[in-house]
Formats: structure tokens, sequence, C-alpha cells
């Protein structure tokens, strides 16, 4: 099968198109974009700016892919957009390109399903794996981490962590980090418990489930301060690999402003977009 282009697509030119691409009525690609291998872009999609699709994706219809970010401070500079292979992107999805301020790059990784309505603010990074509900607003420089499962609605501030296989309930606000493994529910989030299903479907043995249940209590069920317990344990060492990222994640958060690790690293985001995007 060769490539194929409705004739109310509007390729502009310079845009690249691999293999065994799709490209359905009303698409509009602008011409710095190049899509990979075997991928289908539904109608009355928009690719534009700086964007870099893999292979295998499926950009069901009426999507917004590497457009300007929503930030004031954004000058018109080539800052980028990547996507890579496998992904499932449906209506109405909103993906705005970096800034130069958060590191020049919104960076969008495999396998992930981004349901109808998200969308992904600029310099955002999401993992492989990830799962985003109907509805999920992620502000700029928010990074979701391998396997997190984010239900719809839900909505993390800026320069936010969601660690790996965390899952977070509908309409969750979500104003600090994330800590992995754990599922966060509320407005504002709160910790209540381990994600059993999600790490038992992603094949997590029990003795590591049975660790990160114990290391739950002890953090979150122990009325004392939780800093204090983490420390301790990291002190004690000899932790399974699950419990160690868990206690990582809880140090790393502590040192972030307002409990985001992120926000400490502004000005490591401001020189990686100026290596990335200004002229030497």
């Amino acid at each position: 099968m060769s490539t194929r282009i409705h004739p109310t697509a509007v390729i502009a030119e310079g845009a690249e198109l691999g293999v065994d691409v799709e490209i359905g009525p009303h698409v509009v690609v602008g011409p710095l974009v190049r899509i990979g291998d075997r991928t289908v872009v539904g109608p009355q999609v928009v690719i534009d700016g700086h964007t870099r699709i893999g292979e295998d994706n499926k950009i069901v219809g009426q999507a917004s892919l590497g457009g300007p970010p929503q930030d004031l401070s954004y000058k018109g500079e080539a800052t980028q957009l990547t996507v890579g292979d496998r992904n499932t992107i449906r209506e109405f999805v909103t993906i705005n390109r970096g800034t130069i301020k958060g590191g020049g790059l919104t960076a969008i990784g495999s396998d992930n399903l981004l349901m109808a309505c998200c969308h992904v603010a600029h310099d955002c990074v999401l993992e492989d794996g990830v799962i985003l509900g109907n509805g999920v607003l992620l502000a700029g420089h928010s990074l979701v981490e391998h396997h997190a499962n984010l239900s719809g609605m839900a909505g993390a501030v800026a320069f936010c962590t969601i660690g790996a296989y965390a899952y977070i309930g509908a309409k969750t606000r979500m104003s600090r980090d994330v800590p992995p493994y754990m599922i966060v529910e509320g407005h504002d989030g709160r910790v209540r418990g381990v994600n059993v299903i999600g790490l038992q479907r992603s094949g997590v043995s029990e003795d590591d489930l049975e660790a990160l249940r114990v290391s739950f209590r002890r953090i979150w069920r122990s009325d004392r301060p939780r800093k204090v317990v983490v420390d301790e344990m990291l002190q004690e060492g000899g932790h399974n690999a699950h419990v160690q990222n868990l206690l990582d994640s809880l140090e790393r958060t502590e040192q972030g402003l307002k409990g985001r690790y992120r926000e400490s690293l502004r000005q490591e985001f401001v020189e990686q977009g100026q290596r990335r995007i200004l002229p030497v």
C-alpha cells in the first residue's frame, strides 16, 4: 500500500511523509512537519510547527498538534514537538510545541492513548504507555511518567510530575507531584492507596506489591511527618527497586517549590531551550 492523501488535504511544500501514510479529508500539514511510516491522520487534523511524528500512530480526527504554545513569552521561536510510535490520539486533542524557557520541546513517547479533548501544554513530557482520559488537562512543563493512568477531566498545574504507574481519579486536581505506584484522588489530590490493579496488570510480583503496601502504610498512615519517615527509610536501605523509586520520588518532591520538583529546574530548562533553539 502506498501513501494516500485525500484530495481536500493541504500538504505544505517541505513536509515529509513516510511510507504508507494515510492523510484524511481536510487535513492541514505544515512545511516543517515530518510524519513516520504507516501513521494514519484522520479528518480535519492540523499538524504544524517543527513537529516530528513517528511510525504507526493513529490520529483520529479534529486534533491539533504542534501549534504555538499558549504562553505570552513566546515570540515565534522554532520550538519543537516530537511524538513517538504507536500512539492513539483521539478527537479534539491539542498538543502545543515548547517554549525556550521550558527547554524548547514538548515530547510524547510511544504506546500512549490520549482520549478525546485532552490538552498537553508546552514543554510537557509524556513517557511511554500513558493513558489520558477524556478531557485531561496538563499545564506547561508537566511530566507524566511511564504507565501512569489519568482519569477523565483530571488536571495538573504547571511543573507537576505524575509518577510511574500512578492512577489518578476523575476530576482530581494535581497541585503537587504525584508519587509513583499510588492512587490519587480528590481536590486537591490525596494519596488513597497503592494502584494494585494497575501494577498487577503490568506484571509486578506479589512480593513487590506487598512491599509497596507496607511502605504506603508507613508513609501515609503512621501519623508521623512524611519527610521524617522517608528519610528514615532511605537511611535503612535494602529496599526493592519499586520502593526505592517511591522514596527517591518523594525526596525529590521535597526539593521543589510547593511540592513540585520540576519547579526547581527552571534555570536548567531555560539553558536547555537556549542550546536547542537559539543560534550559536
